[in-house]
């Protein structure tokens, strides 16, 4: 396993980290095959476990709990916390007051079963809420000893900036893949500037990546897609990725492996979250860490992926408003 030191002064983590939230999203679930593929994981030096406390309602919480229990130094695990949903799953905003951040704080600590969380981050910031405030609850629990390591998410350079002058912050969160580039211009270098490590989510853009992607394969209510998914943009964009599909068919990949290898590319300071619930998905990831590129391939998909080829935002604009610009 490629390792890499978690901001400036962090532990070493994968370079690869798990992203567990699909595990709760399943109908039916199946916590027994999810618990295995969180423990193989462990096994093949992945211990970078991403979760948070709204996925599942406490559900994911609690099943990365019962898969490292008797392993708890094998894993590092980062917590999201603030959104808040309805018993049904709906949105109902963000949540930074500081006391809710330590109320949020003491239930994850319950349902992992453990006295720490190794990197405790906002999902968004609440624009209700100073963003030093919710910041400095967070560096009050890492006082505390309750959380180790500051992280944040989709949050853009200000903020970042305002976050890092409170307390060291080791981890952004963010998306950012070929399919969506934003954060290219001053985000990534703001993070770089400050020493903060990188780990970029929805790493495959809701699937497009994966080169497997059709009009009619789409299902559920379109209104919770984001624009990219949707239309005529969906339809430019199922064509634009053929590079994609070339390039990996020419090294004896996969699309959506050659996607995550590309992003490892840029720096090492990512750490690039995969999605599995099964455990036969993870030799399939682990080969994304030997795929190489030469100075021509990587110029191909610069020019192939250059920022606005793909079309559409990669939000609903009612979720959009909340992610970082």
């Amino acid at each position: 396993m490629i390792t890499m030191r978690l901001g400036k002064e962090g532990p070493l983590v994968s370079a690869l980290g798990l992203g567990c939230n699909r595990m709760s999203l399943q109908n039916p679930r199946n916590d027994d095959e999810s618990i295995a593929t969180i423990q193989a994981a462990l096994d093949a030096g992945i211990n970078y476990l991403n979760t948070a406390d709204f996925y599942g309602s406490g559900h994911n919480e609690s099943l990365i709990g019962r898969a490292i229990k008797g392993r708890r130094d094998q894993a590092f695990i980062s917590v999201k916390f603030g959104a808040m949903f309805s018993p049904a799953g709906q949105f109902m905003g963000l949540d930074g007051r500081p006391n809710s951040v330590k109320n949020f704080a003491a239930y994850s600590l319950q349902r992992l079963g453990v006295d720490v969380i190794d990197l405790y981050q906002p999902g968004r910031p609440d624009p209700e809420v100073p963003f030093e405030d919710t910041i400095g609850a967070v560096a009050d629990l890492i006082k505390e000893g309750k959380v180790r390591y500051l992280g944040v998410s989709e949050v853009g350079a200000d903020n970042l900036r305002r976050a890092h002058k409170v307390h060291p912050v080791s981890a952004l969160e963010i998306e950012y893949s070929l399919a969506c580039r934003f954060t290219e211009p001053e985000i990534l270098p703001t993070a770089r500037e400050l020493g903060v490590t990188i780990v970029p989510y929805r790493v495959l853009a809701d699937g497009l990546l994966t080169g497997a992607l059709t009009s009619a394969s789409l299902g559920g209510d379109s209104r919770m897609q984001p624009p990219r998914m949707q239309g005529e943009n969906l339809e430019h964009n199922i064509a634009a990725i053929a590079p994609l599909k070339e390039m990996a068919a020419a090294k004896g990949c996969t699309p959506a492996q050659l996607a995550v290898a590309w992003l490892l590319s840029r720096g090492d300071d990512i750490i690039a979250l995969v999605g599995m619930t099964r455990p036969a998905r993870l030799q399939e990831n682990l080969q994304i860490l030997d795929i190489r590129f030469s100075a021509q391939e990587l110029a191909d998909l610069e020019r192939a992926f250059a920022p606005g080829v793909i079309l559409g935002d990669r939000y609903p604009a009612f979720v959009l408003k909340y992610a970082a610009q």
